[in-house]
């Protein structure tokens, strides 16, 4: 009897994703709650658990195809799988895969060196592990992998990326390992890798010497922050271009039509517009809106416009993403905008609403400054900083005008970038600020 596995639902106004990997074979033996699948949403990357425990028959899917909710996934065959899923679960019918000696790579760090599990011999081959870091082996055998809880689905996911299944901890029943719990093992081991080391920043020396001190622990956004600031700082090579925009006209339309706006539940500002301008301007120059993938040598480029804004809170920086920009009206996006900052500032800003940016634009008009280096929001390439605009004499036609002017602040990744990419990117921008009748309040 064949049961057949359809794609549960994913989450709240998920309908659909693009299959990232296929993470069983035909032939595996699942169990229940076992990862199938990774899909990539417009939201975030998930696993999509198996709902159903026997032996794959067929698989419906295959990587890169988009999928929606309801759509067959797998077609498994429960007639024998339930007592082989049983079986396999106390470990008991489990057998070595092989009793010939085999080299399995593992990732440099993830393997520490261990005490050998049984002396080498006739009756019990083993197999060696080379470890890059030293160029020594480690040696293992089939005696020792018969006690690791995991099922050969399992053991064979964690072999071809590289871990030794040994040092995994299993979250399930008796300390079954799943594969989820081989890839939190992964990445606990990447973040020890790629977390400072202490001793990596000089000490400091003690500030107590020289008078009163107080310390204060980092909140979690600032924790982030740190973070995810250092790691664009050590992933970008920052340039900044500076440049100046007439937005005379550009006020006296955003006066004319506040009211409107205000009545719609928004409230028009210059970040708004700024918003509707980027997007159009990411249209124009695609490499703005792109990511760089080092490991392949490829440059991704976007075909959504997703900006992120930056706002600033009591816990901290944080980054709203308004998705969709190209499709929204000024009207829209003021509205939007303004929801976001409250939701920011009343700490109900979800993780979410963080993700899936392809630019970001941040203002510092409100407090004041003529010019700035905002760092790039990694992965993106580039970010977009506004100073306050100021009444300067600019001289027009045979004579000197009071003109407000907004200084323009665009820091860009120039292992993509150009700086004359740069620079026609940011008079775009500041024509586009200076001819406000080429923005529609409504499309």
């Amino acid at each position: 009897m064949a049961t057949k596995f359809n794609l549960p639902p994913l989450g709240e106004n998920i309908e659909q994703g693009d299959v990232v990997s296929v993470l069983v074979k035909v032939g595996d033996v699942l169990v229940e709650g076992q990862a199938i699948l990774e899909l990539e949403t417009d939201k975030a990357m998930v696993e999509v658990p198996s709902e159903v425990s026997g032996k794959v028959q067929k698989i419906h899917v295959a990587n890169g195809d988009s999928v929606k909710v309801g759509q067959l996934i797998l077609t498994v065959a429960s007639d024998s799988s339930a007592k082989d899923a049983e079986s396999d679960a106390t470990g008991e019918a489990e057998e070595p895969e092989t009793s010939e000696p085999e080299k399995v790579e593992v990732v440099p760090d993830q393997v520490e060196k261990t005490e050998e599990p049984s002396p080498r011999g006739k009756e019990d081959p083993v197999g060696d592990v080379v470890d890059f870091r030293k160029r020594k082996t480690i040696e293992i055998g089939p005696r020792a992998l018969k006690s690791v809880p995991a099922s050969p689905a399992v053991r064979r996911f964690a072999r071809e990326i590289g871990v030794d299944i040994s040092k995994v901890s299993g979250s399930g029943p008796r300390g079954r390992i799943s594969v989820e719990d081989v890839k939190n093992y992964v990445k606990a081991a990447q973040a020890k890798r790629s977390a400072p080391q202490p001793g990596s920043a000089p000490a400091l020396p003690d500030f107590s010497r020289f008078g009163e001190i107080t310390r204060e622990p980092f909140s979690n956004v600032r924790r982030a922050t740190a973070e995810h600031l250092s790691t664009a700082w050590a992933n970008v090579a920052h340039v900044t271009n500076h440049d100046i925009a007439d937005v005379t006209r550009l006020e006296e339309l955003r006066k004319r039509f506040s009211e409107r706006v205000e009545s719609a539940g928004g409230k028009l500002t210059v970040t708004a517009i700024a918003l509707k301008i980027a997007a159009a301007a990411l249209k124009a120059f695609p490499k703005f809106n792109a990511g760089i993938d080092v490991a392949n040598q490829e440059i991704i480029y976007k075909n959504y416009f997703n900006i992120g804004v930056a706002v600033d809170t009591e816990r901290g920086l944080l980054v709203p993403v308004v998705r969709d920009v190209d499709k929204k009206s000024i009207v829209q996006l003021s509205v939007e905008l303004k929801g976001f900052a409250e939701k920011a500032r009343a700490a109900k800003i979800s993780l979410d609403d963080l993700q899936g940016g392809c630019f970001t634009i941040t203002n510092l008009g409100g407090i004041g400054g003529t010019n700035f280096t905002p760092i790039v929001n990694y992965p993106e390439v580039a970010i977009l900083g506004l100073s306050r605009s100021s009444i300067q004499p600019v001289f027009v036609d045979g004579e000197f005008e009071p003109r407000r002017i907004l200084p323009l602040s665009l820091s860009y990744d120039h292992r993509l970038i150009d700086g004359a990419d740069a620079a026609r990117f940011l008079r775009w921008v500041a024509n586009a600020f200076e001819e406000p009748f080429l923005l529609a309040l409504e499309s």
